[in-house]
């Protein structure tokens, strides 16, 4: 995957249980947008299909806010979340 996009945040904390990573956003991020997360040996692409803040969903989310994302695959804290 040459084309990384747009650096929108990092992952802060994953819930392994429910597959929920919290991303620390440095960028908006809308529901239906695609995201690549990339870590260590992880490098994968995904649509967000749905996100909360504070524990209610919603459908966008703004820089400086800790969005809930339900994530794929496995990641680690600190791996880096682009917009493409």
């Amino acid at each position: 995957m040459a084309e990384e996009g747009k650096l929108i945040g990092k992952i802060s904390h994953y819930f392994n249980n429910i597959g929920v990573a919290v991303v620390e956003l440095t960028d908006s991020l809308k529901a239906g947008e695609t995201i690549r997360v990339v870590g260590g040996e992880t490098d994968f692409e995904q649509v967000v299909d749905s996100m909360e803040v504070d524990h209610k969903k919603v459908d966008k989310a703004k820089k400086g806010e800790g969005v809930g994302l339900k994530i794929n695959q496995k990641v680690r804290e600190g791996y880096k979340v682009y917009k493409v």
